[in-house]
């Protein structure tokens, strides 16, 4: 069994190619394995001590559909001696009054259930007006835009990983 596992939720396939991107880079199925959060059961979280969330910042503000709908599973959830990181794709300058919401809303319910986040990212280089996923002045997970930096997500997710895996102890 994998160390990590990753949930993700995607829309337009932009959540799941950055799941898939991390895998890589974390070295590959042996070590991250990708849980489609549609089809995830809330059992599926207890074989993890780390865990890693992606889910993209939808409409304005809102999480993505499939974790909207899992959403009220995450209080059946044990997140307790487990560390969570997270991370989203979103558009800080077409929504930059909720720039990664859902990754926020996500963090503060599994925060909520016992979770310790681990994985925070600098806010410098973005050009946002607020933002729920900004917590003592650093996003919670890594903050993407997909839409706006895109030549910017290769070595924001090889600089995230490198930093995971010290405070994953991998």
């Amino acid at each position: 069994m994998a160390a990590i596992g990753l949930f993700f939720g995607t829309q337009t396939g932009n959540t799941e190619t950055i799941a898939e991107m991390i895998q890589k880079e974390f070295g590959g199925d042996d070590i991250v394995e990708l849980h489609d959060i549609s089809g995830a059961d809330p059992s599926d979280f207890a074989d993890y001590a780390c865990l890693i969330i992606g889910c993209p910042t939808w409409n304005v503000g809102e999480l993505q559909a499939d974790w909207e709908g899992f959403y009220d599973e995450l209080d059946t959830i044990d997140f307790s001696g487990k560390k969570v990181a997270y991370f989203g794709p979103g558009d800080q300058i077409g929504y930059s009054d909720n720039f990664q919401d859902a990754m926020g809303i996500l963090e503060e319910k599994i925060s909520q259930q016992g979770g310790t986040t681990v994985g925070h990212w600098p806010i410098d280089g973005y050009d946002f007006n607020e933002s729920r996923a900004v917590k003592s002045g650093k996003f919670v997970g890594l903050a993407l835009d997909e839409d706006n930096q895109s030549e910017l997500t290769e070595e924001r997710i090889k600089t995230w990983v490198a930093q995971l895996k010290n405070e994953f102890g991998i």
